[in-house]
């Protein structure tokens, strides 16, 4: 079936900046080589299915909101349309741009690269040839700028740069400011803005500075050049063109120090005050900043993790708070200056705080250190993820968001697992301990632990939720608890290497467990915990997994190899040779080809489709392989990241980066970068010599498909991933005949024949006329159409209700024909429960979540009118 990115979630923030939506009512973050657009009034969160090449830098957003440019590491710029979520145009600024700005008019954008601005053209509403024209390119700087600030009219903006000066441009030729040159900082400038409406200035030092610059001049004070002028220039930019293949557009170079005679009659800057922020030692530098004109807030944040708001030009302190000991990467203000986010980038974190109630509207963290394991609820509304850095973190389906995180691991997390009632979360880990979390008190309820201390590296539940079992890779045992008293009911021991994987048969108390030892044994949990069945294999077994239905067995080994198995009878029904398909990338210091480390490679992590007709495998690679396990052949492959920032992404390593002396890889480019660590001096006592940059290799560390069968996740380098069915696109008929055509479905459901015309409907497979034909149906009528409906296509219906619960707000109308359905076929579909499990299951996930909000709702509004009762009593006595 064809499925498509859905949705990122584990990741809410890597690095560059954060921008508000025009309404102020949504936050887009780069996220990694993608944008995530976190809705803050609806409480949701969507990334959008397009990448860069590589990580994200800087965002622009258009001022109407409609067009956004992302550019990455590297410089490659793509422009999309918020509206469309689409690419419009892919562009190329040649060098790692700093920072992007759309002029508040929306006509122009500026870009900072080495110690320059470019000025473009902004694309407009009408189609393009090229979308980005250069119009001006302004020099001055001596070092590389870093960030950009416009006037209210779009008439000037200002650039900061690293050798401690800021500039003034015009965005236009005035006769009295071309440009203007300020210093008066000892340190990088971090950020530099214009007050309203005016040509005053406030810069921000790394070193918490802050300069306030008053102008002599008013906006409308800026004169335009004089005609001659304008048209001898434009004519030495005419000439200067003819020497290039491709428009320039006109060049202004600044002076630092310019005479006399060319400042007079020109725009003046004076220093009128100038503040420091309350330091705390010598590493908290100032790292970013966010200014607010209309209510003259400005926030500032430091590298460790302190924010500060300040009224300007007054200087006064209205909080000082911390967030983390975390350097606070990006601060956006929204519209109103109600709303601030934070961004910090070590931890991935992403905060939106109302500072005038003092509450957060947006809390959201992903793991520090990569996801190792994850599964879903057995409703398919959650998913558990489990991390490296010993967190539990459930996140919501629908929302994309984390709602509670468990922190009692001291190790890093390998299994995590949901009992079949939904409510109870099992995770191991390294620290020697399984936990149970239960997700309506959200606490640690029961630890689970073995006699000797042991690493803990797999876990599994049975069907009932009453035993839970868990693997060592140090003892080489298998540990088996009671979930009721939390005692240490047996140990199974009999493996000769680390346990790599656990899994419980669906329907019986049969346990099968795979180890580095080459078999696999099947533990009867009924009969003394006795080993029922060994299968020996040829190579060390990494993961079992059992089909849905129990019936089969699908074991992947250190050679590539996926096996499956009869394991009642203990015979081995088929076999895929995946090593090819795994398709290896070659990471920057590998001596081997990457063809040649494949050899050894194998997939880490199976996972059966909820029909059990397919099978996903991954592995240390950016593939995930989709197998059909009858046919035994591969049916899909899906490329999980086309980010270039992680390793091993690429086949062939580029010749041009290996010098005589080595990989150019091995040069830490990184160190004394943007993250405030300079390698210092011999003796100088600043920065941290342990620092370093590395690229994390891409891999698929756990797959886990959904229980509705609708979609699929994967724990990988970047993120977690979902992957769902692509149904709105594909034009997919079912037993189609000429005569069905919309006019005749719509003719025979006027004739009132309403099970005729969903028969056709169905046929012809096209949403939005299955939900006018189901909608047309009268709600008195539904009993006698349920009735009539044909076996095949009750399933069908089935399927239409638990996908329009998701969107539609006829909530009572759909719960009716849910009721009648499985009223009346409900002993019918029980004899063929395995197959439907996963419609089923869809169905229940929209009905619980709908049954969640309104009883919330609900539960509310009680109270509301418990108080409003009361109100009107006591009023009723006091008359």
């Amino acid at each position: 079936l064809p499925r498509q990115f859905s949705g990122l979630l584990g990741t809410v923030y890597r690095r560059g900046n954060l921008s508000f939506s025009r309404d102020g009512s949504a936050l887009i973050s780069p996220v990694g080589n993608r944008i995530s657009v976190f809705d803050l009034k609806n409480n949701k969160c969507e990334t959008l299915p397009l990448a860069t090449r590589l990580n994200i830098a800087c965002v622009g957003l258009s001022p109407d909101g409609s067009l956004a440019i992302l550019i990455d590491e590297e410089g490659a710029a793509l422009l999309v349309s918020l509206i469309g979520k689409c690419v419009i145009h892919h562009f190329y600024f040649h060098k790692p741009v700093h920072s992007v700005s759309f002029s508040p008019d929306g006509k122009k954008f500026v870009i900072t690269k080495d110690n320059l601005a470019h000025m473009y053209h902004a694309p407009g509403r009408k189609r393009e040839f090229n979308a980005f024209v250069l119009d001006k390119t302004y020099y001055g700087p001596y070092d590389e700028t870093t960030c950009i600030d416009w006037t209210d009219d779009s008439k000037c903006f200002a650039v900061g740069s690293k050798d401690m000066s800021t500039w003034v441009f015009g965005a236009e030729r005035w006769a009295n400011l071309i440009y203007y040159s300020l210093g008066g900082h000892k340190d990088v400038i971090v950020a530099c803005f214009f007050e309203e409406n005016s040509l005053d200035l406030y810069t921000i030092s790394q070193d918490a500075a802050l300069c306030v610059w008053q102008c002599d001049t008013e906006l409308d004070g800026l004169k335009p050049m004089p005609p001659k002028d304008a048209a001898r220039e434009k004519n030495a930019a005419k000439n200067d063109e003819e020497f290039f293949e491709e428009p320039k557009g006109e060049e202004i170079h600044g002076k630092a120090n310019p005479n006399e005679q060319e400042t007079r009659n020109k725009v003046k800057y004076s220093r009128v005050a100038k503040h420091f922020f309350n330091k705390e030692g010598d590493f908290n530098n100032l790292t970013s900043a966010a200014y607010h004109k209309k209510t003259h807030l400005l926030v500032t944040g430091f590298a460790s993790g302190i924010f500060h708001l300040h009224e300007l030009p007054d200087f006064n302190l209205i909080h000082s708070l911390s967030i983390s000991d975390q350097r606070i990467a990006s601060i956006s203000i929204n519209c109103t200056g109600d709303w601030i986010a934070f961004g910090c980038s070590g931890l991935g974190q992403l905060l939106v705080w109302e500072w005038q109630s003092e509450s957060y509207v947006l809390k959201q963290q992903g793991h520090f250190n990569s996801m190792v394991s994850l599964a879903y609820s057995p409703d398919g509304q959650y998913i558990v993820t489990g991390g490296e850095d010993g967190k539990v973190k459930v996140w919501n389906t629908s929302s994309s968001f984390c709602f509670v995180t468990f922190t009692e691991h001291t190790s890093g997390v390998t299994a995590v697992t949901f009992t079949s009632n939904g409510y109870v979360i099992l995770s191991a880990s390294l620290d020697g301990t399984v936990r149970a979390f239960d997700l309506h008190r959200y606490r640690n309820f029961r630890t689970f632990t073995s006699p000797r201390p042991s690493q803990f590296s797999c876990l599994a539940v049975d069907s009932s939720g009453e035993i839970v079992s868990a693997g060592s890779q140090d003892s080489f045992e298998i540990f088996i608890w009671s979930m009721q008293s939390g005692r240490l009911l047996d140990v199974l021991s009999g493996h000769e290497g680390p346990i790599s994987s656990l899994s419980f048969h669906p329907m019986k108390c049969v346990l099968a467990s795979a180890s580095w030892d080459k078999t696999v044994k099947l533990w009867d949990m009924l009969d003394s915990w006795r080993t029922k069945e060994t299968l020996i294999l040829n190579s060390d077994v990494l993961v079992v997994a059992f089909r849905p239905d129990g019936q089969e067995l699908a074991v992947a080994a250190l050679n590539g190899q996926i096996t499956f198995w009869d394991h009642e009878n203990a015979v081995q029904t088929g076999s895929i040779e995946g090593r090819h398909d795994l398709q290896m990338g070659r990471k920057e210091l590998d001596k081997i080809t990457a063809k040649q480390a494949a050899k050894g490679k194998s997939f880490t992590t199976l996972c059966y489709s909820a029909d059990g007709q397919s099978i996903l495998a991954g592995g240390l690679s950016k593939f995930v392989c989709i197998y059909n396990v009858k046919e035994q052949i591969l049916m899909k492959k899906f490329e999980i990241s086309c980010n270039f920032s992680l390793d091993a992404m690429e086949e062939y390593l580029d010749r041009r980066k290996m010098t005589e002396f080595g990989s150019m890889a091995l040069i830490d480019e990184g160190a004394g970068g943007e993250d405030d660590v300079a390698i210092p001096l011999p003796g100088v006592k600043r920065g941290d010599m342990s620092y370093r940059h590395f690229k994390p290799e891409i891999r698929v560390s756990c797959l886990r498909f959904s229980p509705t069968g609708r979609s699929w996740a994967a724990t990988t380098t970047e993120g977690l991933l979902i992957y769902s069915l692509d149904s709105g696109l594909i034009f997919d008929p079912f037993d189609l005949d000429i005569d069905i055509t919309p006019s005749n479905i719509r003719k025979t459901l006027h004739q009132k024949e309403y099970t005729m015309a969903i028969i056709m409907a169905f046929k012809l497979n096209e949403k939005k006329l299955i939900q006018e034909v189901i909608e047309a149906v009268p709600s008195n009528e539904v009993d006698v159409v349920c009735s009539s409906l044909p076996d095949l296509y009750v399933e069908k219906v089935l399927e239409f209700l638990a996908s329009a619960f998701e969107i539609s707000s006829h909530l009572e109308f759909y719960l009716i024909w849910s009721h009648k359905l499985l009223m009346l076929h409900g002993q019918k579909l029980k004899t063929r429960s395995v197959k439907l499990l996963p419609v089923i299951q869809f169905l229940q996930k929209s009905i619980q979540r709908h049954f969640e909000d309104v009883s919330k709702l609900c539960e509310w509004n009680i109270y509301n009118i418990k108080y409003a009762l009361a109100i009107s009593q006591q009023r009723g006595v006091k008359r």
